[in-house]
């Protein structure tokens, strides 16, 4: 994780003692939730990543052996469609989706070991496995049922392709599957009016034969129930939640049910998926093949590093741990331990759960009104990553609590943490020991030693704060840390101390003790600022240092480099950007017809026109003329009027002949070759002839008599 050291600059006689000793080594296999692969990722992701990898990079510093894995959720009905939209295939539209995924992750700070996708051969595989194997254990059936189908795109409709009313809290435009407001489950045919997402047309209910994992089975039951209820596996807040799903629930119907309910694992093709083992135009749900995905993504990656799958999944000391949002709790804590258990596969240690992001007190995020916080635009910014590492891992607390960004806060807790405590201890100190010292530390006497102890003695429950993702816990823990450290050097003055004779000693002594500081608390933060903590591995010339080196002090001669600044401040103007609403897209101004309204007129204008009804007493051809019709028209006058007009591309005579239509009366007469035109027809046609043909005679409602004017 540290940055090279030039081997001319390590201090070899003061790290010689410093041995570290073996760690018990825990073996751990972690996930995070597949982000579907139909677009970019979103703050969520990030957030959702960046806790995962500040408690897998805790777990390693503790000498854990840690696998920590990841993928693209890249099958259904939503990828199939985007594909054949954007004229791809749907494993080429996933292979573009995932080669974007590098700089969100690099740009954070996120190091996993593996990203795979959910179509490759290890997931089909696995996937196929599991589903013979819980065959085999009784628990897949089988039966006919009753699915929406969209009959304009002549589809069954996955669930998420049909929208409706809840049945349970009554919100609108909740999937087919399960409601976002109130978290209930549900059949597609639960849904109150519900329509196609597709195309918006009102489903109809064919039949289809449907595979079904028996989740209200017995067993099932038993075992989720010990599973979800006996603390150890999901958080108590969850817990509680879970607990609902196995009680007495009200249908919509009006009927009650109790326990848990089958769940339909099978899809009708056109589908893009994996393909159920001996049930041809059959494929697995996308939710039972997305976790497999897990274990998936960990077979690709010990299959490239020779490693045995099926031997580290069967270790029995191995923990699995899964990352997810408060969104998909029903899948991560009833369908996945449950298939497993019931495939004879290991279940997840823990399924830890967190909640959304809002800005400003609780606000939705909405890029369009500015408030959403887009991961690449900070990037772009040249905003630093790990402020909001830092951010994040302040607020979040191991709850499946949403969290709140705001911008001042933000700043505030950027600048006066990062910068103002922890950066400055050793930028107020690393001069003085470089200038006067030869950047070699000194004794450090017994109130420097005290400081130490004092940071020492808070390594336990540091550790046990990131142990159990209460990574606002370690930050406020280690900000206290950094303000008795802070107490220290302004009590001690060090640039006084430097202007006054014979204090040399006390000098180095004071800047000592303060880089010790300043290394443990690097050591204490490693895991949310992994970056910073490479830069200071540098400039104190150590290497890569973990918890158990918070007791093995760098020591008297030791050599540091010369100090860098390691962070800046936040600018505010930084801020403004990040949450500046995107420009207006540019509209070109509509023209109706094809061409621009004219130009302003006024009633004193538009009063000289004088407009008719007027009635077509006869029309005919004009003989030398392919465009004109001759009219004679009745406008109420005594007498008859007639007109010549550019209409037979589109009436016949007889088509015309007996109707009202609309006469400019007073339009002085117009010589032509085939005789006088006295006035105008008015009638309707697109500025673009080619592209929009057609002319449209005006016609009044019934009721007209020539010769009335149009007012």
């Amino acid at each position: 994780m540290g940055g090279s050291v030039p081997s001319r600059l390590r201090n070899t006689v003061s790290l010689a003692h410093r041995k570290f000793e073996p760690m018990t080594a825990r073996k751990i296999f972690v996930t995070t939730a597949l982000p579907y692969a139909n677009g970019n990722f979103h703050i969520g992701h990030i957030m959702e990543y960046i806790q995962a990898d500040t408690w897998v990079r805790a777990q390693r510093m503790q000498g854990s052996e840690v696998n920590f894995v990841g993928a693209d959720d890249a099958h259904g009905a939503p990828i199939m469609i985007a594909a054949e939209k954007a004229g791809k295939t749907p494993q080429q539209f996933v292979a573009d989706i995932a080669a974007g995924r590098k700089q969100y992750l690099d740009g954070f700070h996120i190091a996993f070991d593996n990203w795979s996708n959910t179509d490759s051969p290890e997931n089909h595989e696995l996937s196929k496995q599991i589903y013979l194997d819980l065959k085999k254990a009784g628990f897949i059936d089988t039966r006919t049922i009753e699915q929406f189908f969209d009959p304009e795109k002549n589809m069954f409709l996955p669930d998420r392709f049909i929208k409706g009313e809840c049945p349970r809290c009554h919100a609108k435009d909740q999937y087919g599957d399960n409601c976002e407001v109130c978290s209930s489950v549900y059949a597609p045919t639960d849904l109150i009016n519900p329509y196609s997402a597709l195309s918006g047309a009102k489903p109809v209910l064919k039949t289809s034969e449907h595979f079904f994992f028996k989740l209200s089975d017995p067993r099932c039951v038993e075992f989720l129930t010990e599973w979800t209820q006996n603390g150890q596996h999901v958080q108590p807040e969850v817990a509680n939640k879970i607990k609902e799903w196995f009680g007495v629930r009200t249908n919509p119907d009006g009927s009650t049910s109790e326990g848990l309910d089958d769940w339909d694992i099978s899809r009708d093709a056109p589908y893009f998926g994996i393909e159920i083992p001996d049930a041809p135009g059959k494929y697995f749900y996308v939710w039972l093949d997305a976790p497999v995905g897990y274990l998936a993504s960990l077979k690709e990656l010990l299959n490239k590093r020779g490693e045995d799958y099926a031997a580290y999944m069967a270790d029995p000391a191995l923990e699995q741990y899964h990352f997810i949002g408060k969104d998909i709790i029903t899948f991560h804590t009833l369908f996945w331990p449950a298939m497993l258990k019931f495939s004879g596969r290991k279940t997840p240690t823990k399924i830890c759960v967190h909640g959304f992001m809002t800005v400003n007190d609780g606000e939705k995020m909405s890029k369009s009104r500015g408030t959403g916080l887009d991961p690449l635009k900070y990037l772009s910014l040249g905003m630093n990553p790990e402020w909001l590492r830092y951010y994040l891992g302040a607020k979040l607390n191991g709850k499946n609590e949403d969290i709140d960004f705001n911008p001042e806060d933000f700043l505030a807790r950027v600048n006066a943490d990062l910068i103002g405590k922890y950066v400055n201890i050793a930028s107020r100190a690393a001069g003085f020991l470089v200038k006067r010292f030869d950047g070699k530390l000194g004794e450090m006497s017994e109130d420097g030693q005290a400081l130490i102890a004092q940071l020492r003695e808070q390594e336990a429950p540091i550790i046990a704060a990131y142990e159990n993702r209460d990574t606002a816990r370690a930050v406020r823990e280690i900000m206290q840390l950094c303000d008795r450290v802070n107490s220290y050097v302004d009590a001690n003055k060090p640039w006084e101390l430097a202007k006054k004779e014979g204090m040399e000693a006390r000098l180095q002594d004071v800047c000592t003790t303060c880089i010790e500081a300043f290394r443990i608390l690097t050591i204490y933060l490693k895991p949310i600022l992994p970056q910073v903590a490479a830069e200071v591995s540098n400039f104190l010339i150590v290497p890569p240092e973990f918890f158990a080196d918070v007791a093995k002090p760098l020591g008297k001669d030791h050599q540091i480099g010369e100090y860098k600044h390691l962070m800046t401040r936040v600018d505010v103007k930084q801020l403004d950007a990040l949450f500046e609403a995107p420009p207006a897209p540019v509209v070109e101004a509509v023209k109706p017809g094809g061409e621009e309204i004219a130009p302003t007129i006024t009633i004193d204008d538009f009063v000289k026109i004088d407009l008719r009804i007027a009635k077509i007493v006869e029309c005919k051809p004009v003989e030398g003329s392919t465009k004109l019709l001759q009219l004679t028209l009745d406008a109420g006058e005594g007498r008859m009027r007639n007109v010549f007009s550019g209409i037979s591309s589109m009436y016949k005579p007889e088509q015309l002949e007996g109707k009202l239509t609309v006469l400019v009366a007073n339009l002085a007469p117009r010589k032509m070759k085939f005789g006088i035109s006295e006035g105008m027809v008015l009638a309707a046609s697109h500025a673009d002839e080619k592209a929009h043909p057609g002319i449209y005679v005006l016609e009044p409602f019934p009721g007209a008599e020539p010769g009335m004017r149009i007012h």
